[in-house]
């Protein structure tokens, strides 16, 4: 895409920008140069093949080019569009949050799933509100909280609980802290799992564009668990649920914890790649 008088068709410059970003190692290198362009052009993809002869002007390849030169230094396509789509909603994100993950959805279906009646939710940890929003929107009549203890993380989750209509308490802290002698029905957390020695490795969308503080779980990766699953039985209701989300190969060893901690219908759930992606328990009293 040389400034010069060559003509740039859409067709031309999706062909052209899937090679470009395939050398850089981007995956779906085709589908994320359609949704880059359909941002800039304002269209669909059903759209944007129904124009594969239309020229993009100046001020289109300029701003289509700046989005691919982001991707291109692997900046996840989530910032550069500024949302990600959520258990059928959309939710803005930004540097300061965790980019919701698909995987993350069976979290939600399986709290609907398991406590439909739920009068008070706890999401600790909320990010961008993903979780705690999905859930307030499903169950209208519960009272929802998300904590988290980053303020950015915070300001992003209230805009998203807004833009998607979901009335959401949120509230600054680590863990519990901030709900100190209050029980709920359901807690869930999707907390950071990665084991520190793995950060290094991860993808450089995650490792270099995602916080911190939402992916290191410590040396074991389990650190977070061991904090607030013991703490949990003290903020549920008797016949309270505890949801989490874990990582690869943690699901045994986090089930251990619930146990030590007094847990009761103790299961896990697969997500839809085969992975055991969350663990929960109840407490009877």
């Amino acid at each position: 895409m040389s400034p010069n008088q060559e003509i740039w068709t859409v067709l031309k410059v999706l062909d052209w920008t899937k090679g470009y970003l395939a050398g850089k190692e981007v995956e779906n290198a085709r589908l994320e140069a359609e949704w880059m362009l359909c941002e800039v052009l304002g269209l669909d993809r059903v759209g944007l093949y129904l124009n594969f002869d239309r020229p993009l002007n100046d001020h289109e390849l300029s701003a289509y080019r700046g989005m691919v030169v982001r991707r291109a230094r692997r900046e996840p396509l989530q910032h550069i569009l500024g949302t990600q789509e959520f258990h059928g909603l959309d939710f803005e994100v930004t540097p300061a949050v965790l980019i919701p993950r698909h995987d993350t959805e069976v979290l939600v279906e399986e709290a609907l799933k398991r406590c439909p009646a739920a009068k008070r939710i706890l999401d600790i940890g909320t990010g961008s509100g993903c979780i705690a929003v999905a859930l307030a929107k499903l169950l209208p009549e519960a009272d929802v909280t998300g904590i988290d203890q980053s303020v950015e993380a915070l300001e992003v989750a209230g805009r998203n609980a807004e833009r998607n209509g979901a009335a959401v308490r949120f509230l600054e802290g680590s863990l519990f802290a901030p709900v100190e002698g209050e029980r709920f029905d359901l807690i869930v957390s999707n907390p950071p799992y990665i084991p520190t020695a793995d950060l290094a490795d991860l993808q450089p969308e995650v490792r270099d564009f995602e916080p911190s503080a939402a992916l290191d779980g410590g040396a074991d990766g389990l650190d977070f668990y061991r904090l607030i699953i013991p703490a949990a039985p003290r903020h549920l209701t008797p016949g309270g649920w505890l949801m989490v989300e874990v990582g690869i190969d943690q699901a045994e060893r986090v089930r251990e914890i619930y146990k030590q901690a007094g847990f009761t219908e103790i299961f896990t759930v697969r997500d839809l790649a085969g992975i055991e992606r969350v663990v929960g328990g109840l407490i009877r009293a």
